[in-house]
C-alpha cells in the first residue's frame, strides 16, 4: 500500500511509532487527535497511549529506544523523572525544570516542553496582549505553572504573582522565576489584592475539573471588566471560573488551545510538517462532547 494512504490508521510493518506515556492515560484524547492529524498528512505513524507505573519508567524509557520510536510526550506524573533518562534536555525544559515530549534526533533522546510555548501561541491567537505591560497572577504551583510562569516572563511581562495553597510551594516557584522577572508569592486565600490589581490571571489548578464543576480556586468577585482570564482545564471547556469572570466584565481564554497548541508542536518537532490545528482543535472539541 502506499506510504501517503498509511498515516495514522493502516497499520504495517512500515508504521512507525509515537505515543504518551503517564499513569493513569485512560482519560487522555490525544490518541484521537493525533492519530486524526497523522492521516491528514498521510505520515507513516501511529500514536499509541500507554500507562507506565512510575517504578517502569526506565524499562519504558529503554523498550523505547530498542523498538526505535520516533517520539512520544510525556504526562503526569513521569514530567520530572523522565529527564534522568534522556540524553539532552532542551534549554527551556531545563529552566522549566520539566519534560512533556521526547524526540529522537541523530539516535539521541532529547527531551523538549512544549507546555509553555503552546500556551503562549494559544493566547496570542485570541488576544493581542502587551506582555511588556502585564501584571499577570499565576494561580498554582505546580508543573503547568512553571512552563506557563516562564513563558510569560520569557515573553516580557515584568511582574508575575505566584498564588497558591501551600504558600511554601509558591515562594519556591516565585523564587526560581525572579531569575527572569520580578515575582512575589501569596496564598491563595490571601490573593484578592494581587489578583484585583493584575491584567492577566491564569488557573493552573485542577479546581473547576470534571466532575468537580463548580468548584473555583479563588471567588470570581475578585474579577473585573478589564482583565484578562485565562484557564488551563478544557473539560469542562467553560469553567464555574471562566463563567464568573464573564459575569464581572472580564475577558476569557479557554484550556482547550493549549492543550492543541502544545501537540501541535510536538507533532512538528516528530514529523517535520505543519500540524494540522484547526482539525486538531475539531478533533478535540468533539471527543470532549461524547463526554
Amino acid at each position: 500500500m502506499n506510504k501517503e494512504n498509511r498515516g495514522g490508521a493502516q497499520v504495517d510493518s512500515q508504521t512507525g511509532l509515537l505515543a504518551l506515556i503517564g499513569d493513569p492515560v485512560g482519560h487522555s484524547k490525544s490518541p484521537d487527535m493525533m492519530n486524526r492529524a497523522l492521516k491528514s498528512h498521510g505520515l507513516p505513524y501511529v500514536y499509541l497511549a500507554f500507562q507506565v507505573a512510575p517504578e517502569r519508567l526506565k524499562e519504558a524509557v529503554n523498550g523505547f529506544r530498542a523498538l526505535g520510536v520516533k517520539g512520544w510526550n510525556v504526562t503526569i506524573p513521569h514530567k520530572v523523572a523522565i529527564m534522568e533518562h534522556l540524553d539532552e534536555i532542551d534549554e527551556s525544559a531545563l529552566a522549566i525544570g520539566a519534560v512533556n515530549t521526547v524526540v529522537c534526533e541523530e539516535g539521541k533522546w532529547v527531551g523538549y516542553n512544549t507546555d509553555g510555548p503552546g500556551y503562549l501561541r494559544s493566547l496570542k491567537e485570541e488576544w493581542d496582549l502587551p506582555f511588556s505591560k502585564l501584571k499577570a497572577v499565576i494561580l498554582g504551583a505546580g508543573g503547568a505553572a512553571r512552563a506557563v510562569g516562564y513563558a510569560l516572563a520569557t515573553a516580557g511581562v515584568p511582574e508575575i504573582s505566584v498564588a497558591n495553597r501551600t504558600v511554601e510551594k509558591a515562594e519556591a516557584l516565585a523564587n526560581h522565576l525572579a531569575s527572569f522577572t520580578q515575582t512575589r508569592a501569596v496564598s491563595l486565600k490571601e490573593g484578592k489584592d494581587v489578583i484585583e490589581k493584575a491584567d492577566l490571571v491564569i488557573n493552573t489548578t485542577s479546581v473547576g475539573m470534571h466532575p468537580d464543576r463548580d468548584a473555583t480556586p479563588v471567588p470570581t468577585e475578585w474579577l473585573h471588566e478589564g482583565q484578562y482570564v485565562s484557564d488551563l482545564i478544557y473539560h469542562p471547556r467553560e469553567t464555574a471560573l471562566l463563567k464568573g469572570a464573564k459575569q464581572q466584565g472580564a475577558k476569557v481564554h479557554e484550556g482547550l488551545g493549549m492543550l492543541v497548541y502544545q501537540a501541535a508542536i510536538a507533532f512538528e518537532k516528530w514529523t517535520g510538517v505543519p500540524a494540522p490545528v484547526s482539525l486538531m482543535k475539531q478533533v478535540l472539541a468533539d471527543s470532549l462532547k461524547e463526554d
